[in-house]
């Protein structure tokens, strides 16, 4: 009877250990990707290109840019405008707090845009090695 006892004790005690490494595991990469954040305020014509205000946040010491990009949706034959803008990582405020930047975006030669035009819009941060973190997507008619 005794072992028993001890034993359902044992199973206890490893089950809650078990749970509690669990939710720890859960609530790390939560705190630690907390201040790399995106979002895309709004997305507007801005001749000859596209205009994106976005809302970011990041870590201190970050090393990456915040790049834009912009594809027209709803072209024919062979238009494919696209668009681009980058922020370097030293124009960056990168302090854990909220920041807004309004980046323009220069399109790609012999691209264009113009009123009405549906434009999907990507912006993600970019490190030295390749990778892209935090990539948000929208589209927008212009």
């Amino acid at each position: 009877m005794k072992s028993s006892r001890l034993r359902r004790r044992l199973i206890g005690t490893a089950a809650t250990a078990v749970l509690a490494g669990a939710g720890v595991l859960v609530a790390a990469p939560a705190a630690v990707a907390k201040a790399n954040l995106l979002a895309i305020d709004k997305v507007a014509l801005h001749e000859p290109g596209v205009q994106v205000k976005v809302t970011y946040s990041c870590d201190t010491g970050m090393n990456h840019q915040l790049v834009a990009n912009a594809i027209k949706l709803n072209r024919t034959g062979h238009d494919e405008s696209v668009a681009a803008a980058t922020i370097k990582k030293n124009k960056l405020v990168c302090d854990y707090t909220h920041h807004t930047a309004q980046m323009t975006l220069r399109p790609a030669v012999g691209s264009h845009f113009a009123k009405g035009d549906t434009v999907k819009v990507s912006v993600f941060y970019f490190d030295n090695d390749g990778f892209s973190y935090a990539r948000q997507e929208t589209v927008s008619v212009l």
